[in-house]
Parts: structure tokens; sequence; C-alpha cells
């Protein structure tokens, strides 16, 4: 019996999961501003369900800036592979899209500052995200993993309000 019920998970998780990372979606889901548009300055939060089963348990999320004028925005996001690689989990790099799905699974705005506020505030996030204690760390769990990042943000610059999700597992850690 015990044969038949530990099969049956395993089936129930490989049947339920995108096979294959390289090929699932990295489209824009059309929630972030188009910068060539819209020039004011942005702050966003994204969370997206988290890749293969542990999306049906956690999400995903990262934080976007742009300041007034600029051509891109700047995402900041920690991931645990990167460390396998010899690189920090923090992660940093500059797109017009940081709406994108998180390999499949589409994101939701966890939290959209736009205007003078967010001009205010990007000084304040920037600096944050370069004191950031755990860049070279990643734990699936209790954490500091990547809802740890904007969770701690979030309480160095409580201006932001944010309000993590539920499902953020390791948001917690920051505390």
């Amino acid at each position: 019996m015990r044969v038949v019920l530990v099969l049956a998970m395993f089936g129930l998780l490989t049947a339920c999961t995108n096979s294959d990372w390289r090929t699932a979606s990295r489209e824009s889901a059309g929630l972030a501003l188009d910068p060539s548009i819209d020039t004011q300055a942005s702050i966003e939060i994204y969370a997206a369900d988290a890749f293969s089963w542990r999306g049906w348990f956690a999400v995903h999320t990262w934080l976007a800036v742009k300041k007034e004028n600029e051509p891109e925005y700047t995402v900041y996001e920690v991931v645990g592979w990167a460390l396998n690689e010899g690189l920090p989990a923090l992660r940093e790099y500059q797109t017009t899209t940081p709406d994108r799905f998180w390999y499949g699974a589409k994101p939701e705005k966890v939290l959209s500052i736009q205007g003078e506020k967010a001009a205010e505030l990007i000084p304040r996030v920037t600096a944050a995200v370069n004191r950031y204690p755990w860049a070279n760390e990643y734990t699936l769990f209790p954490g500091p993993n990547s809802n740890t990042f904007p969770a701690w943000v979030g309480l160095q610059v409580p201006e932001l309000e944010l309000d993590m999700p539920f499902r953020a597992i390791g948001s917690g850690y920051a505390e």
C-alpha cells in the first residue's frame, strides 16, 4: 500500500509541472508601465508561483525600480542556482519588461508606487538592496531565499508599506 501511495504522489507531482524550465514562458505579463511611454519613476514588486511543484505552496518574489526618464527598469531578485555557478544569489539586471512570467507562471503585482513618492523612495530602496545581508546565501526553507529579500527591503523602507503574500515562504526570515 505504501508503494502505491508513493508512486501515486510522485505521478501527481510530476504530471502537474512544467517539464523543462528552458522552454517555459518568460514573456511580459503586461503589468508594468512601458518606460518608453510612461517616464515617471516606478517601484514594483511582483510575485509568481514558484517553478514546478513548489508553486503549489510558494511564490517567488522580485523587485523592480525605474528612476524618472530611465529607459529600463533595474530588477533585483534572489535565486539559489546562481550560487552553484559561483555568483551571488542576489541578481541585478536591466530590462523594459520587469513583469515577465516566472518560468511559465504569470506574476501579480504585490506593490506598485509611481511618481514623486517612487522618486523619493528609490534611493532608499537601492541603498537597502546594497546592504542586503544574505546576498551570497540561499536556503529554500526557512530562508534566506527569494522572498526574504523584498521582505527585508520592506523592513528597511517602511514607507513602502509592503505586505508580502501569504505564500511568500521565507519572508518572515527577515524579521
